[in-house]
């Protein structure tokens, strides 16, 4: 496809003063990069060299593409990151040009503007992209990208559907960039320190965590994207934005509520389940450590939204582990005064973080000693090792964006706080969940295969076949705990059970 008003810019040299900018905002963004794995010498002798700039375009920056991607990063270089905003690829043309316009007066630059957002992967002044695009394009748009040699920030979900969702954790792979998924309170320490807990037994045996993400409206969600006259299709590239040449959608009428609350409509977005469920679950795994579930259940309707929306307002996810856990997310988008709180159980107790995605503390809430048969296990307060201060200046999306650029700035895809494949096992479980709600059905997946089947009893006939073999509880991946919480301690009366065979009283066996 032709280039739209492509401009040619020389990528602007640091000065003395934009180094020491740079030296004070990579002192700051460093905590926002997980110790998740060291660098190889391999990923060392790629980094990128200090001096250089990081020149990072954008594919669709609407709502959220502008508001938090565009202005989070110019906000970021304007304080010292070593990056440049140099390129725009969007439909709808009074957004390109608010867009482009911000961005020349933000930065100086007047970035490229690209009809085809391929010209833009092929254009090698473009080391990195952000994603905001509609659901419907993300995994066609991450893909293609990641095999230009960009990095990626994709904004959730990661993908509509699990298959591909399964792919571009293969590309990924493949091609060793650096890849953020736009769950932005994974940056939060929050969930790594829970996490460590966990491991080391503080929770006894991990049993499930819950989870939801509550709102409410007199409008309806997602109808508050306001719709206006300019929005027509002489100023939108409808047959583009809907994706009819890519295989993406099929050519339907232009209709502004289509185009600017898409997420209200399966074919372009999952309502609650991808929107906001997604935020929340992905938390939830990495706080314990699961990731793909074995078995899912969706459930919900529309009860009070019914405004031609195809998604429910009233939504539920159950999702059950092959470490013998279970996870609840819920919500109705029609009531936000009565959440239930964000909490992982265990044997021996639980975290609760409460509600919202920021928290300095959560709290430990113990059993009582007759079940622990532990004394010592008392409810506590536990102060989270978020940094003062840290959150002031753009909440958890500046943390995630601070923690993409010191991952590119490695070259380590390990670094990213919210990489493909955590992105992958939180999406599965939201789509499974929604897939279940419109179908009817049980999902079991399989994640080494990579393929899900529809429902079947071998779920609870596996575990009662490990109940009655008297097997050994599972355990959340990186347990290092051994029994802790795990360990149940059988009345004497209980050896009187079991089966009188040939007339023989087991008590006296």
């Amino acid at each position: 496809m032709p280039i739209q008003n492509t401009v040619s810019n020389n990528t602007p040299t640091p000065d003395t003063a934009d180094s020491l900018n740079r030296r004070k905002f990579m002192t700051h963004s460093a905590a926002g990069v997980t110790a998740a794995t060291a660098l190889s010498a391999a990923t060392k002798s790629q980094a990128a060299n200090a001096n250089e700039r990081i020149r990072i375009g954008f594919i669709g920056p609407g709502g959220r593409g502008f508001g938090a991607h565009v202005k989070t990063l110019a906000k970021l270089r304007k304080e010292g990151a070593n990056i440049d905003l140099v390129a725009v690829s969007e439909v709808y043309k009074a957004q390109e040009d608010k867009v482009c316009d911000f961005i020349k007066a933000e930065t100086g630059t007047d970035p490229k503007r690209y009809v085809d957002y391929e010209d833009m992967l092929a254009d090698d002044t473009v080391d990195a992209v952000c994603i905001g695009t509609p659901d419907h394009w993300h995994r066609l748009q991450i893909v293609a990208a990641l095999k230009a040699g960009k990095h990626v920030y994709a904004e959730k979900p990661m993908t509509k559907t699990v298959e591909e969702a399964l792919d571009v954790v293969k590309v990924w792979k493949d091609t060793g960039r650096v890849m953020q998924v736009g769950v932005q309170s994974t940056s939060l320490p929050v969930w790594d320190q829970a996490r460590q807990l966990i491991d080391g037994g503080k929770l006894g045996k991990v049993l499930g965590y819950q989870t939801e993400y509550f709102r409410n409206s007199n409008v309806g969600q997602w109808r508050y994207y306001e719709l206006t006259k300019n929005m027509s299709p002489k100023s939108i590239d409808w047959k583009r934005w809907l994706g009819v040449d890519a295989g993406l959608a099929e050519a339907i009428p232009f209709d502004r509520a289509i185009y600017a609350q898409w997420r209200c409509y399966w074919p372009f977005g999952s309502g609650m389940f991808t929107d906001l469920f997604v935020h929340r679950t992905t938390a939830m795994l990495k706080a314990t450590g699961l990731r793909f579930p074995a078995r899912v259940v969706g459930a919900g309707g529309i009860y009070l939204e019914l405004d031609t929306r195809d998604v429910p307002d009233v939504a539920t996810v159950v999702a059950d582990y092959n470490e013998g856990c279970q996870g609840l997310i819920t919500a109705t988008m029609c009531n936000e005064k009565s959440r239930i709180k964000q909490t992982i159980r265990g044997h021996n107790g639980a975290f609760e973080f409460g509600n919202g995605e920021t928290f300095k503390e959560f709290q430990f809430l113990a059993e009582r000693p007759q079940v622990t048969l532990d004394s010592s296990i008392k409810d506590e307060t536990i102060q989270s090792e978020m940094k003062e201060g840290s959150l002031a200046k753009g909440g958890t999306t500046r943390l995630h964006f601070q923690n993409w650029l010191a991952a590119m700035e490695a070259n380590d895809p390990n670094a990213c706080n919210n990489p493909p494949d955590l992105g992958a096992a939180a999406v599965t479980t939201v789509i499974l969940g929604a897939m279940s709600y419109r179908n009817g059905k049980v999902y079991h997946f399989d994640a080494e295969r990579g393929r899900y089947t529809d429902g079947n009893p071998a779920w609870a006939d596996r575990w009662e076949t490990l109940s009655k073999h008297r097997g050994q509880p599972k355990h959340v991946p990186g347990w290092q705990a051994g029994e802790t919480g795990s360990e149940l301690k059988p009345k004497p009366y209980q050896s009187l059970a079991g089966p009188w065979i040939d007339g023989k009283d087991p008590a006296n066996a």
